[in-house]
């Protein structure tokens, strides 16, 4: 079963190369963020045509998640968080051929200071509470997305260019620890433990051709589906070429019965 979570960056501007990149690729599932879409404009017809069932939850113009599947797909979960003023479309919920699939697009942060960066903490327990609610660690999980975080200094171009920054501090990086000692492994580091493997560049001063990137788009699954891994990679070709998304897709593949 071969899996994708992608950061289009607006799933309208991005739909050509999108379409291309599935005929090209063909995973049987693939989560995607900032669809940037209302729900009544979400492409479901378009996407059925090549086979995809598909679950969106979008806002319009700002965030937007969803979940596309060759497997089947059901019972939709949308939102992760509680209730109330704080939910925004970041995250869904759904079961693909017996594997919980959740598609996350976490809070950027902004800055330290910036009620923003609470947000994105107090957001981060929401999902942690959110698996506790639907899953138990025994389960075939995947919790794929952007979540704005690069888990350790290995996995930005340059740790002291991004000294007080978010998506590096310690309050990001521990609440990602918690989602990891709920029951989770990333998948990509299962294989790969080296450094300068990147997931996003700033589409500003050539940043994807200087190196200079953060890994923070991640693949987690549960020990039930990291046993069955056999490959996990970052398709840095997806980040090549004209108008691309600044993130690069991250697949991974696992044998299931």
């Amino acid at each position: 079963m071969k899996v994708a979570t992608w950061n289009v960056n607006s799933l309208t501007a991005r739909m050509p190369r999108f379409l291309a990149w599935l005929e090209e690729i063909e995973p049987d599932v693939v989560c995607i963020q900032e669809t940037k879409l209302k729900p009544d404009a979400f492409p479901h017809l378009q996407l059925e045509t090549l086979g995809y069932e598909s679950a969106g939850f979008g806002q319009g113009q700002w965030n937007g998640v969803a979940v596309i599947s060759r497997v089947g797909l059901s019972d939709p979960v949308y939102g992760v968080e509680i209730s109330g003023e704080l939910e925004e479309a970041r995250g869904i919920t759904v079961n693909c051929n017996g594997v919980g699939i959740v598609s996350v697009y976490v809070p950027n942060g902004r800055a330290l200071e910036n009620d923003h960066y609470k947000y994105k903490l107090q957001w981060l327990s929401h999902l942690r509470e959110h698996l506790d609610r639907h899953f138990k660690p025994s389960d075939k999980v995947v919790v794929a997305g952007d979540f704005n975080i690069a888990p350790e200094d290995k996995d930005v171009w340059s740790p002291e260019a991004m000294l007080g920054c978010t998506h590096v501090s310690e309050p990001e990086r521990e609440a990602f620890r918690s989602l990891i000692d709920w029951g989770l492994v990333d998948a990509l580091r299962h294989f790969y433990d080296q450094d300068r493997i990147f997931t996003w560049w700033d589409h500003r001063a050539g940043a994807f051709h200087k190196r200079q990137g953060m890994r923070i788009d991640h693949i987690l699954v549960t020990k039930p589906i990291e046993s069955d891994l056999n490959w996990a990679i970052v398709d840095r070709n997806a980040r090549k070429g004209e108008k691309p998304s600044d993130h690069a897709p991250v697949v991974i593949d696992f044998s299931m019965p």
